[in-house]
C-alpha cells in the first residue's frame, strides 16, 4: 500500500478453523468432556494467515475456486464471524451484501426490513424514514415491498438487500456475488450505482466468478486458494492466474499454486501491470514516415503480460496477425480485413476438439471471440503427431488503442471439455487513429447518420 494512503481495512494475519465431527454424538462428547485427553474432532483450515490492506477509495476484487474462504473472508471482514487467529480493522460505515437475504426476518414485510437492516446498518428512523422512498425505487419490487419477505423470490431478496445496503451511504461496501441473481438490467443499475459509491470516495470489496467484471470494476485483485492468499496485483493478471489455476489437471494443482505464490513478488514488482508495459512499448514506437494508413509490423510490441494454462496433449505455436495477402502486421489500420493465425501441435491422441480466440483491451475488457466449432460439431478425434492450422478471418472496426489477443484449444477428457492448452496475451496489435472515423465508443458498427433541415 502507498505510503500516506489510510488504510481503510487492515488484515494481519488471519486464520479461521473450525471443528468437523465424524459422527453427530463426537460433538455432544466433546462438550460433555472438553478437558479429555482425546478431542472428537478434526480441525478444517478456512483460512491461514491472510494479510492485506486496503486504502480509502480503492475497489479490490478477491477470485478463488469454490470452497477457497472467500466467503469466511467477507464474514470476518463485516464482523459476522470472529476469527481463530489474527486481527481486522475496518473503519467507518460497513454495508454488505453476504448469503442471500442475511438479516433479513422471514415474517417481515419489505418494508419492515428495510426499517430493521436500515437501522442495523447505523441509520436513524428520521433518515431512513427520508430515504425509504428512493429505497423502494431502486429495488423495483412493486407492492411486495408489503409482503413477508419469505413470499419472494431471489431476484426480490437482492433487489432489496442492495437497494438498503446503497442508501445508507457506506464508507465500506461489501459485495460477495449476491448480484449475479439479479436480472441483467437491474445488474447494469447496480454496477453504475457501484461506480457512483466508488467516485463518493468508498472502499468496495467484490466477490465474483466473473473476470469480466471483475477486470472491470476492481482497481486490484487478490488470489484466494485453499485458505491462503496466493497472489495480489492488477486485476487482469490475478484473474489470468485464477483461471489458469482453474483449468490445471488436479495432479499439478498444488505445483501450479506454488508457481503463482513464488511469482507474486513479479506480478507487483517486476513487470507490473500489462497496461503499463503495453502503454509503455506502443508510446516508443512511431509510425514510420510516409506510410499512411497502411498497416505495418513494429517488431518492437510484444506483449510481457502471457499467461500459459498447464498443457494437456497440445500446444499452441506462433500465434500472429497478418494482412490477407499473409503480411506479418500488428499495427492496424481500422475497417481493413486481417486474419488471426495459429498451429496447434497435439503431443497425444485428443477426442472433440475445437479452437478459440478472444479480443481483450488494455484493461482486458472482451470485445469479441469466435470458436471454430460448436461443441457439437467438434472435431471428433485429432492423432498424436498431428498439426492443425487455425485461421480467424475479421475486419478491424476496433476504436484507436491498443489489443491483445488469446489462443485456446479445447478437447474432451474424463471430466469434461476443459483446455488442452490456452495462452492468455499471447499477441498484441494497435489500431491507428483515423482523422476520418465518424463512430464513437470501442467498436464502430458502420453507423450512418443523416441530417435533414424541416
Amino acid at each position: 500500500m502507498p505510503a500516506g494512503d489510510a488504510a481503510m481495512i487492515q488484515v494481519d494475519r488471519v486464520s479461521k478453523s473450525f471443528p468437523v465431527y465424524a459422527k453427530p454424538h463426537h460433538r455432544l462428547m466433546q462438550m460433555l468432556l472438553p478437558a479429555s485427553e482425546r478431542r472428537w474432532y478434526k480441525e478444517f483450515h478456512a483460512l491461514s494467515g491472510i494479510d492485506f490492506r486496503v486504502p480509502r477509495g480503492q475497489t479490490v476484487g478477491i477470485v478463488g475456486r469454490n470452497g477457497s474462504g472467500k466467503s469466511t473472508l467477507l464474514q470476518i471482514i463485516c464482523g459476522t464471524l470472529t476469527p481463530s487467529a489474527g486481527d481486522v480493522r475496518v473503519q467507518g460505515r460497513v454495508a454488505a451484501l453476504l448469503e442471500l437475504g442475511a438479516g433479513f426476518a422471514p415474517d417481515f414485510t419489505g418494508r419492515e426490513n428495510v426499517y430493521l437492516n436500515a437501522t442495523v446498518l447505523g441509520l436513524t428512523r428520521a433518515e431512513v424514514d427520508a430515504c425509504f422512498d428512493d429505497i423502494a425505487a431502486f429495488a423495483d419490487i412493486g407492492e411486495f415491498i408489503e409482503q413477508p419477505v419469505k413470499t419472494y423470490s431471489s431476484g426480490m431478496y437482492v433487489r432489496l438487500a442492495f437497494a438498503v445496503a446503497i442508501h445508507v451511504k457506506p464508507d465500506v461496501l461489501v459485495i460477495d456475488e449476491a448480484l449475479a441473481v439479479g436480472d441483467e438490467a437491474f445488474q447494469r443499475k447496480c454496477f453504475a450505482r457501484i461506480e457512483a459509491i466508488r467516485a463518493a470516495g468508498a472502499t468496495v470489496l467484490f466477490v465474483s466468478h466473473s473476470a469480466g467484471t471483475v477486470i472491470d470494476l476492481c482497481d486490484r485483485a487478490i488470489l484466494i486458494d485453499g485458505g491462503e492468499l496466493i497472489a495480489d496485483g492488477p486485476p487482469k493478471q490475478v484473474v489470468g492466474l485464477y483461471q489458469k489455476l482453474l483449468y490445471t489437471p488436479a495432479d499439478r494443482a498444488r505445483e501450479v499454486r506454488e508457481q503463482i505464490r513464488a511469482g507474486t513478488a513479479t506480478l507487483l514488482a517486476g513487470e507490473g501491470s500489462s497496461k503499463a508495459a503495453a502503454a509503455g512499448t506502443v508510446a516508443a514506437v512511431p509510425a514510420p514516415g510516409g506510410s499512411g494508413p497502411e498497416p505495418y509490423l513494429d517488431e518492437a510490441m510484444r506483449p510481457s503480460s502471457t499467461l500459459s494454462y498447464e498443457r494437456r496433449g497440445a500446444r499452441i505455436e506462433n500465434a500472429r496477425l497478418c494482412t490477407l495477402a499473409g503480411q506479418p502486421v500488428n499495427v492496424l489500420a481500422a475497417g481493413r480485413e486481417y486474419v488471426y493465425r495459429y498451429s496447434v501441435d497435439f503431443e497425444g491422441a485428443a477426442a472433440g476438439v475445437r479452437m478459440g480466440m478472444m479480443m481483450r483491451t488494455l484493461t482486458g475488457v472482451e470485445v469479441c471471440g469466435a470458436a471454430t466449432a460448436t461443441p457439437e460439431n467438434a472435431l471428433a478425434a485429432v492423432a498424436a503427431g498431428e498439426r492443425i492450422e487455425v485461421e480467424f478471418k475479421f475486419r478491424c472496426m476496433l476504436a484507436p488503442g491498443t489489443y491483445f489477443l488469446n489462443a485456446g484449444v479445447l478437447g474432451r477428457l474424463a471430466e469434461g471439455e476443459t483446455y488442452l492448452d490456452r495462452r492468455i496475451d499471447v499477441a498484441m496489435f494497435r489500431v491507428m487513429p483515423d482523422a476520418h472515423r465518424l463512430g464513437t465508443g470501442l467498436v464502430d458498427m458502420d453507423v450512418t447518420a443523416h441530417v435533414r433541415h424541416s
